[in-house]
């Protein structure tokens, strides 16, 4: 699954640290999902959105592997 993470906590000027304290979770664990090595739980998803202030369909685009 992609997403918008980065891009949209680079504009809200928020270091990775300062998101992953806000969202409860480890710097490296925000680092890994803009990096799309994680896809974050559900609860995490919700929380990434609230404290970005951003729609969960925004911040995450799903796009089908091939077989």
């Amino acid at each position: 699954m992609k997403n918008n993470i980065r891009v949209i906590r680079k504009d809200l000027k928020l270091s990775q640290e300062e998101l992953a304290k806000q969202c409860g979770v480890t710097r490296q664990t925000i680092n890994a999902i803009e990096n799309n090595k994680y896809d974050p739980t559900l609860s995490l998803a919700f929380k990434l959105s609230k404290h970005l202030n951003t729609p969960i369909e925004k911040l995450f685009h799903y796009e089908e592997e091939p077989i």
